[in-house]
């Protein structure tokens, strides 16, 4: 059977970006900027871009494409014993989809909430109360949230809905939530610093703080950023590189497909900050004392500060779809690369039908979600998030950069890369790969192993953070086992040293 292939090379672009830009473009990026120095973190920010983050991405799209594989068989070309590491990266994007599409229903449940501002008088209390009716602790699942099931059957039926015909119908369907979110993005932030008191929130976020930039943190927080946000070491830039034709321009698909991204991230930076400044002006708090990170700003902090928008409820309500209409098209993106990238590693090796597969994968994801439906979920979803959003991103990525940069050969790759690209990329791409990522990753990974021996994450029993790391621990255990079983194609088992054009 052929490898599906993409329509067009604007819809694999688009595709890459709409992966990269997701839900931490809104919430994660702006509050990395405030506290890392303002407008000095942009500084290591790009360095971050250029000397890992594009490199990184180039690596992905170039081994996917050349060896016309998802992740894990990529990794199999390269050395058969590297198998695992594809099925881990992939492995670990399939356990985010199960709560990743839980906030996407939440984001379904706050577009209906939006008509009439629900939340106007106390946006917290209406979050964690009214809408999550949030227990005491991880210990306390309580019961389900109905509305919340709702949301995430849709949101999975969405999911399915964008996949079941492949690139043919992904492509359709980023052709507008691409472009969509970075229109409303737009909207909001124009009407944003058209409010008093937006250039006060504004220049938090842009008023350097160059003495931070003598802090290692900061630096290892700018790669950190880079890297979370580029959607790689989960297997999806990998099979989205595979659906290209191996002649395809690389170099020039990745860089449009970072400064995407980080576009993305600057709009939603301006968007977020001038309306936090408006809402410290009219509550008198200093902006600092306003500006959260997390699920957290999206539905306490910038809910509260649409509801002090002058026009009354209609004005209101009409900023507020279009905030969640943002938050919606940004996070489908990503959520439906994420199973994308799983359901390419199980077609190439068991040959299983594309559709059969995905209404198995969206039923188990479904149910597995309703853990992070129930009075408790948020708890659940934030220890989960913890151990396979950061060490399982980190642990993947540094193997990854070894086995591509090391084993296979960045030069080699290199070669393959300014063969169909018409930017040519110099010897800076191999030392990134073999030593400056590998390096970097480490550096932050020890950084984050040395906080949680200080202070174990979020304040959480030690029973909870220990289930939390168990399941990190069993993906790689599962990658082993999978990797092990016989694949039903010969030429999954080939090891190939070289990148050639001849077809599959």
């Amino acid at each position: 059977m052929a490898r599906q292939k993409w329509g067009s090379r604007w819809a694999f672009v688009l595709a890459a970006i709409g992966s990269a830009a997701g839900l931490g473009n809104a919430w994660r990026f702006p509050y990395m900027a405030y506290s890392n120095g303002g407008g000095a973190f942009y500084i290591p920010y790009f360095v971050a871009l250029f000397i890992a983050g594009i490199p990184i991405l180039m690596a992905e799209f170039g081994v996917g494409q050349g060896f016309q594989a998802s992740a894990p068989k990529a990794m199999r070309k390269i050395s058969k014993g590297a198998e695992f590491i594809g099925w881990w990266a992939v492995i670990t994007g399939a356990i985010i989809t199960f709560y990743y599409n839980v906030i996407m229903a939440w984001i379904f449940n706050y577009l209906y909430h939006s008509l009439g501002v629900a939340w106007k008088n106390d946006p917290k209390g209406f979050f964690f109360g009214d809408f999550l009716k949030l227990t005491d602790g991880p210990g306390q699942l309580g019961g389900l949230r109905w509305p919340i099931v709702i949301g995430l059957f849709i949101a999975w039926l969405w999911v399915y809905l964008i996949l079941r015909k492949g690139t043919e119908s992904v492509g359709k369907t980023v052709m507008w939530t691409v472009p969509l979110p970075i229109i409303l993005l737009l909207i909001l932030g124009i009407r944003g610093i058209t409010l008093p008191g937006a250039a006060t929130g504004l220049n938090f976020l842009f008023e350097p703080n160059f003495a931070k930039l003598a802090d290692p943190r900061v630096w290892a927080n700018a790669f950190g950023q880079i890297f979370f946000s580029l959607s790689v070491a989960f297997g999806v830039m990998i099979a989205y590189g595979s659906y290209n034709d191996k002649k395809n321009d690389i170099a020039n698909n990745t860089i449009i497909t970072a400064l995407g991204n980080s576009a993305t991230s600057f709009l939603a930076g301006i968007a977020v900050f001038s309306v936090l400044g408006y809402m410290a002006q009219q509550t008198n708090v200093p902006v600092d004392e306003v500006v959260s990170g997390g699920v957290g700003l999206a539905f306490v902090v910038y809910p509260q500060a649409i509801s002090l928008i002058p026009g009354g409820p209609i004005v209101q309500s009409i900023i507020g779809l279009a905030f969640f209409v943002m938050l919606l098209t940004l996070g489908i993106d990503s959520a439906f690369s994420l199973v994308e990238a799983a359901e390419a590693a199980a077609g190439d090796k068991f040959k299983i039908n594309m559709k059969s597969f995905l209404i198995g994968f969206s039923i188990v994801g479904f149910i597995f979600g309703l853990i992070f439906a129930t009075q408790g979920g948020l708890y659940w979803l934030d220890i989960i998030d913890h151990f396979m959003g950061t060490y399982a991103l980190l642990v993947v990525g540094i193997l990854e950069s070894i086995v591509i940069g090391w084993i296979f050969g960045a030069k080699k790759l290199r070669d393959y890369i300014n063969s169909v690209s018409e930017i040519k990329i110099g010897s800076w791409f191999d030392i990134s790969l073999k030593y400056v990522i590998p390096i970097v990753l480490i550096f932050i990974l020890a950084l984050n192993i040395a906080d949680e021996i200080k202070n174990p994450y979020g304040g959480y029993p030690g029973w909870s953070l220990a289930i939390g790391f168990l399941v990190f621990i069993l993906v790689p255990i599962l990658a082993v086992i999978f990797a092990k079983i016989p694949s039903k194609d010969e030429k999954y088992d080939v090891v190939e040293k070289e990148i050639t054009f001849e077809e599959e």
